[in-house]
């Protein structure tokens, strides 16, 4: 029973190395969720959701920090407004710190950031067409499973555009570290 506990808590060491051994360098990955956008001003409500996804780079510097700088594409949304349709598109650009606490092959992280967005407003049958853009803050949590240097993550995502109540992405993502 002795032998057999010790091989256990071996093998199980010697399965952690390579996810340890994978946790800092640069990476590259994508993800893919859903989007919200959502305002209510003047009585004027709205609230549409899309599929997004995002591109994501990043330099894991040390076990608990990484740099990272993502492509999001929030999607194409549509909901109401007075009873006439309104579609929304916003993409851009995020640059943020990510603050990582690692649990064996697990990390749980925080992130905060700029966003550099474009938002596209248009109703067809009003004909209005407007576009913005800026840049706000970005911030989120997420957690990421390793094995060597494969990473699946799950994260949630807030973009603090101005003028919007809520600008927010649930997505799951993969990441793959080189060196």
């Amino acid at each position: 029973m002795r032998k057999t506990l010790l091989a256990a808590t071996f093998a199980a060491a010697l399965l952690a190395l390579p996810a340890q051994a994978a946790d800092n360098g640069i990476y590259l990955g994508a993800g893919a969720g859903q989007s919200a956008v959502k305002f209510d001003e003047l009585n004027l409500d709205y609230d549409a959701d899309a599929t997004a996804f995002k591109v994501i780079g990043g330099w894991r510097i040390l076990d608990w920090l990484a740099v990272e700088g993502n492509y999001v594409d929030l999607g194409s949304g549509d909901g109401r407004i007075g009873g006439e349709k309104f579609e929304t598109s916003i993409d851009g650009v995020t640059l943020s710190a990510l603050f990582l606490l690692p649990v064996g092959p697990v990390d749980l992280y925080a992130r905060g950031g700029a966003v550099y967005w474009n938002a596209d407003v248009k109703s067809p049958a009003l004909d209005i067409k407007a576009s913005d853009d800026g840049t706000d803050l970005t911030y989120g949590v997420g957690v990421q499973f390793r094995v060597w240097s494969l990473s699946l993550r799950a994260e949630y995502e807030r973009f603090d555009i101005s003028d919007i109540d809520t600008v927010d992405m649930a997505s799951l993502g993969v990441t793959w570290t080189f060196f």
